[in-house]
């Protein structure tokens, strides 16, 4: 058995684990990467990834069947279902050195390919090595929740762990769960030429502002997809190649079936209790640093820290952890800047409160300022100026934006930054953008705030009428 000694020991090479080797062997910490699977974690594999560039292929065929308004004639795509996955893995491929084995080796990094698990409170092994560190991160991230349908184990069903490895084009598939991957693969596969079912057991993109999501479900269903919501699947049975998930509202039949319910933490392999590490199905229970509440030479990062399960947390997270352990500062997470973004066409985004959490917490105080897309000169000129932007207001600051319409992962940005750093509403209306951009849409919203004080304001009229009066 090799022993070893670091100062800060990582188990898991996805997005947070990466980030923290990266910057931590770079300002001159010894460091220990522990990754037993692939490099890269579950976005570059399985996830952000590889879902985004189906969903490349699947927006270039539906655009070719769709140009008859801009003047261009409209042809039936002839879709190669497999030539769409090999367009997948070679993203992926190109991608993949970013986070080798190869590259964190030639910054430094001590990289053992193994599974890792705690020994001791001081101690992890990985194959024959143990490692003794000074700090030790758990960024394990999370896997595809399969919940116990009875039924399930007799049919082949695929999750978004192996959904991009089929490369028989579905004729029919049907999508367990209504979250952003179960309706990013059901508009993805519905463009490819699939037939797609989506049963949801209670609302789909039922953590989403339900004003939002209606925009984006309408247009969903505009599509030819079939979704089913209220409707837990009770049993799944399976007759040669045929799958029917049963549900209290009828039973709903097709060749493949997806599970996307949700995520669990990958923790099992870890044995934390041998570490002394308080945990639960969430993950570590750690403070707002981020340190185990147990032991105090464990940290968590990404989807392992019981929070919000998104690839930018996990970098964030990294950030957190590189003040608190390389420089000693006291460094807290906070969500209220957290943005997510559901890349389907429309996109849906969000920061900080919806309309809903807003109301609930400021009452009165909430105002909320709107702005419809059909009035963004360049989304008119693309024929694309389906949308809505909501922006919660307090005091002047915003407190959280929701936005439905397209390139809403990219407009969220801007309330991302307002909100992280405690910026006022005329911050974004005196930002001067270039005509016509996408982007006008959150200097429009922002307008929307200051309108009725300018317009509607006697003072601002009895001012101006003083001026116009006696000022030469």
């Amino acid at each position: 058995m090799n022993r070893i000694k670091a100062d800060i020991c990582i188990i898991g090479g996805g997005s947070g684990g990466l980030s923290i080797a990266a910057g931590a062997v770079q300002m001159g910490a010894k460091v220990v990467l522990i990754e037993g699977h692939k490099m890269g974690g579950d976005c570059l594999n399985y996830g952000c990834v590889p879902s985004k560039a189906l969903i490349a292929s699947a927006k270039q065929a539906h655009a070719m069947s769709h140009g008859a308004k801009y003047g261009v004639g409209e042809v039936t795509a002839k879709v190669d279902y497999a030539a769409a996955k090999d367009h997948v893995h070679d993203v992926i491929a190109q991608i993949a050195p970013v986070d080798s084995v190869e590259r964190f080796e030639g910054l430094g990094v001590h990289v053992i390919s193994e599974f890792g698990k705690f020994i001791s409170k001081t101690e992890v092994q990985a194959g024959d090595t143990i490692i003794e560190a000074r700090r030790f991160v758990v960024a394990t991230g999370s896997g595809p929740f399969v919940p116990p349908i009875p039924g399930l184990d007799t049919v082949k069903h695929y999750t978004n762990e192996d959904i991009f490895d089929l490369r028989e084009k579905p004729k029919h598939l049907i999508v367990i769960g209504g979250g952003p991957i179960g309706m990013e693969m059901a508009q993805a596969h519905v463009r490819l030429g699939c037939e797609v079912t989506v049963i949801e057991g209670a609302k789909a993109f039922g953590k989403d502002d339900p004003e939002m999501a209606a925009i984006v479900l309408e247009n969903l269903k505009s599509e030819g997809i079939n979704i089913i919501e209220d409707a837990q699947a009770a049993k799944i049975s399976g007759k040669g190649k045929t799958i029917t998930v049963h549900t209290p509202k009828g039973d709903f039949t097709g060749s493949h079936l997806l599970m996307a319910v949700g995520r669990k933490v990958n923790t099992d392999k870890l044995d934390l209790d041998a570490g002394g590490i308080a945990h639960d199905r969430a993950g570590l229970k750690v403070g707002d640093n981020l340190r185990s509440i147990t032991n105090k030479k464990v940290y968590a990062a990404g989807d392992v820290a019981g929070g919000l399960q998104f690839t930018h947390v996990a970098g964030y997270h990294a950030g957190v952890l590189i003040r608190s352990m390389l420089f000693g500062l006291p460094s807290k997470q906070k969500t209220s800047h957290i943005p997510w973004a559901t890349y389907t066409d429309p996109e849906l985004a969000q920061v900080g409160l919806t309309e809903a959490q807003a109301q609930k917490k400021f009452g009165p105080r909430l105002e909320v300022v709107r702005f419809d897309f059909h009035h963004n000169d360049r989304l008119i000129a693309e024929r694309k100026n389906k949308g809505l932007i909501k922006v919660m207001v307090v005091k002047g600051r915003p407190v959280g934006a929701s936005i439905a319409g397209p390139m809403a992962g990219e407009l969220i940005g801007m309330w991302t930054m307002a909100i992280a750093n405690n910026m006022k509403m005329s911050a974004i209306a005196n930002t001067v953008l270039p005509y016509p951009t996408v982007s006008e849409v959150n200097k429009r919203a922002a307008g929307a705030y200051f309108s009725p004080r300018l317009f509607e304001s006697d003072k601002v009229k009895r001012i101006v009428g003083f001026v116009q009066r006696w000022l030469p």
